[in-house]
């Protein structure tokens, strides 16, 4: 998402148009200066602080200057070249697009999951659905959410101002928790052609080629230890099934996007004696197709000269 490739990177940082460095970094040191003292006077506010009109004044002039600017520079890095995307991703820091992306995936999972319609299946050989076993968990969470939502609502209602805060803040843990669960139940295992995907909710998007997994087996395990190399995609504390790969697979790193290679990797399924079976059959044929290839070449391959006959 950033732009650091050598074909956008010239273009940030051309003649007359807003500077990579050091303008850049002083735009996002008043974005991080200017939205913490917003957070502190929205506090202050709540607890009935008196704040007098000119600090009030300048905090909206300075969030509403701070807005104005980075819109101008995102008008002129799309001018400059750059996709909506790498604009973006030029004045936002990373992590905060990841949040923010996150975020936005939890609510796209939602409206996924009430219209029974599930993400990246199309075309799959297999899918395999893994957020059975976590389901009661979530919903006995998103219950006890419901339940603080009433109360607080009920014990603020003299204070309206506060109430209407809580109140949403409320309701969107509600719908956080029941995302996190949608994610889940719309983000199956698949088995598409030689490619293993896996994930888990929104934040775990793995994709591992056949041809680098080594090993597959099916063991039920209940603790995980956290070790270098080794990936854990347990749902409700519990994994079903094993596999090792030969080479590592990168997996990015949640806020900082890095990848992280990845040897072992333990999952579960709903189902995981079907995961087992279809996984270690692609995984026979495969191994079948490219013995069948190589004996294929050596057939067809030109007889070796032997060289002209031997003279009496």
């Amino acid at each position: 998402m950033t732009s650091t490739g050598s074909g956008t990177a010239p273009v940030a940082g051309a003649a007359g148009g807003p500077p990579r460095g050091r303008g850049l970094r002083l735009l996002r040191g008043v974005a991080y200066a200017a939205l913490p003292a917003e957070v502190v006077l929205f506090v202050c506010l709540l607890a009935g602080v008196r704040i007098p009109g000119g600090v009030l004044l300048v905090g909206e002039l300075l969030v509403l200057g701070l807005l104005a600017a980075e819109g101008l520079v995102w008008a002129r890095l799309r001018r400059r070249g750059l996709s909506r995307r790498e604009a973006v991703a030029e004045l936002v820091p990373g992590p905060v697009l990841r949040i923010m992306g996150h975020e936005l995936g939890i609510m796209v999972s939602l409206v996924r999951w009430v219209a029974r319609r599930p993400h990246g299946v199309e075309g799959a050989d297999g899918v395999f659905p893994h957020a059975r076993d976590q389901a009661a968990l979530m919903y006995g969470f998103a219950f006890v959410c419901l339940v603080e939502t009433v109360g607080m609502s009920y014990l603020l209602a003299d204070w309206p101002l506060v109430h209407a805060v809580v109140l949403v803040l409320d309701v969107y843990t509600v719908l956080f928790v029941l995302g996190l669960h949608a994610a889940s139940a719309t983000r199956p295992h698949t088995l598409t052609g030689d490619v293993l995907r896996l994930r888990q909710a929104v934040h775990v998007d793995v994709r591992v080629p056949l041809d680098r997994i080594a090993a597959v087996r099916q063991e039920l395990l209940f603790t995980h230890e956290k070790a270098e190399g080794e990936l854990n995609l347990a749902v409700g504390s519990q994994t079903s099934v094993t596999i090792e790969l030969a080479e590592p697979v990168d997996v990015p790193r949640f806020l900082s996007g890095t990848p992280r290679p990845v040897r072992l990797i333990r999952v579960h399924a709903d189902d995981p004696r079907a995961l087992y079976r279809q996984l270690t059959r692609a995984l026979t044929q495969d191994v079948t197709r490219d013995v069948t290839r190589d004996v294929t070449r050596a057939r067809t391959a030109p007889s070796p000269s032997q060289g002209p006959p031997p003279s009496v």
